[in-house]
């Protein structure tokens, strides 16, 4: 680029001496054109981890005035948009348009960018030009593989169950891993490297699938054990172990729980208490109500024993002259109410009148003065009865009954 500027100058210079010689005078140049850059756009590429301000690619642009006005220095845009936000990783000389990177860059964080690179004169006004840079990282071999299945954790694993009487090609495990990094170096590939029986398992280069080389013979082991290898394809080759085990059994019912963690111990005690303080509870509450009930039941038998069951004379005497007065008390007789707690027991008897102040014509027919009679749950017949045209008794007559 500055051999061009160069060259321009030098013709520029030879012209201008010619037109001296020629007695003409030269023409003052004029800031009229923009820098050009040579292509439409720049593709430049790093390396993963390469170190800090190493030169990827140059720019370049030429100016068809002359002086100052052709003169063109580099910078990269202060506003690059929404789109495409500003990067502090690159760096461009002012005067040659070298771009730099700055700093190593990881692949699997930034893949590329893009940057936008200004060439302007130093004319005035100053004319500017812009060009668009991408930038692309390429991938390095700084991932191992990473392996999802067997969990590879310091408690020991679940064991994979194989019965005794599978043939070659069982399918007993499958190894999954996978790898960061992209292209050949995320290519992975599978291979047994160690096993309690070298000949009774194989595995998938391609696939990790772990199947039966052979049937199970009386020989082999009930518990075993290996470790599978997982490469990947890049230079150079990083890699990573899956360790598995197998129980051979000739029935799935032998197989027992593995041992439970300490947290799962734990919680299983807690539970269990709170199960036993709940049932204890419940247990105490139910006594109790049953005690209360029985205590209850056993007053009220109490209470029932101590004597009949007695009615105030005077709730009587109203309720038996209310009925006399609506007539549904034909003759006056007195009644004797017996409760008790058993219901067999009870007793309900019609007693004459044993006040002798009240009129003959208020008693019953056929009944004098010392004759009485019961009639245990008998009911009195209307023929047995003198007819009573009065049909009710006075309040005090009432009041001169008894009840036993």
């Amino acid at each position: 680029m500055g051999a061009l500027h160069a060259d321009i100058e030098y013709v520029q210079m030879l012209q201008q001496c010619c037109l001296v010689k020629q007695g003409v005078a030269p023409i003052s140049d004029v800031n009229d054109n923009a820098p050009v850059f040579n292509q439409s756009s720049y593709t430049m590429y790093v390396r993963e981890n390469s170190a800090a301000a190493v030169f990827v690619g140059a720019v370049s642009a030429a100016d068809a005035d002359v002086g100052l006005n052709g003169k063109v220095s580099y910078s990269l845009a202060a506003e690059q948009g929404a789109e495409r936000p500003w990067c502090s990783c690159l760096s461009v000389d002012s005067e040659k348009g070298h771009v730099f990177v700055l700093r190593p860059l990881d692949y699997e964080h930034l893949r590329q960018t893009e940057v936008t690179v200004s060439a302007s004169d130093a004319g005035s006004p100053p004319l500017r030009a812009n060009v668009t840079v991408r930038l692309v990282v390429l991938d390095e071999n700084d991932n191992a593989p990473l392996v999802l299945y067997p969990a590879q954790e310091s408690s020991p694993g679940s064991s994979e169950l194989v019965p005794v009487w599978a043939e070659a090609g069982y399918l007993v495990s499958k190894v999954v891993a996978v790898d960061a990094d992209s292209g050949q170096n995320s290519w992975l590939s599978f291979q047994l490297l160690r096993a309690s029986e070298p000949g009774l398992f194989s595995v998938g280069l391609q696939s990790g699938e772990v199947r039966l080389r052979r049937p199970v013979t009386e020989r082999d082991s009930v518990k075993q054990k290996l470790v599978v290898l997982v490469r990947d394809n890049g230079k150079p080759p990083l890699s990573a172990t899956a360790a598995l085990s197998a129980l051979l059994l000739k029935d799935f019912s032998e197989v027992r729980l593995p041992h439970s963690s300490p947290a799962s111990e734990d919680q299983g005690g807690s539970l269990t208490t709170y199960l036993i303080i709940a049932l204890v509870f419940v247990s105490l509450l139910f006594l109790v109500s049953s005690a209360v009930l029985v205590a209850r039941k056993v007053c009220g038998r109490q209470e029932l024993k101590a004597g009949p069951v007695l009615y105030a004379a005077d709730t009587l005497q109203s309720g038996l002259a209310d009925a006399a007065a609506a007539g549904t008390l034909p003759r006056a007789y007195c009644y004797e109410i017996s409760l008790t707690t058993g219901s067999g027991n009870s007793e309900f008897k019609f007693l004459k009148p044993i006040v002798p102040s009240l009129p003959p014509q208020h008693c019953a027919v056929g009944q004098g003065p010392d004759e009485e009679q019961d009639f245990p749950g008998v009911p009195v017949s209307s023929e047995d009865m003198a007819p009573n045209t009065a049909g009710a008794l006075s309040a005090g007559q009432f009041n001169a009954l008894s009840f036993d």
